[in-house]
């Protein structure tokens, strides 16, 4: 019962982390789209 509970557990932490990390991809490509918004218009 307890190798469930763990297995399960580490799936749950690396779907978690997967999730985080196409995240901040895509808060640095929408950010980086701001700054070149922002130079073309100046």
């Amino acid at each position: 019962m307890k190798n469930i509970v763990l297995c399960f557990s580490l799936l749950i932490f690396a779907a978690s982390l997967a999730a985080c990390s196409n995240t901040f991809d895509g808060a640095g490509r929408d950010i980086e789209r701001a700054g070149e918004k922002i130079q073309d218009t100046f």
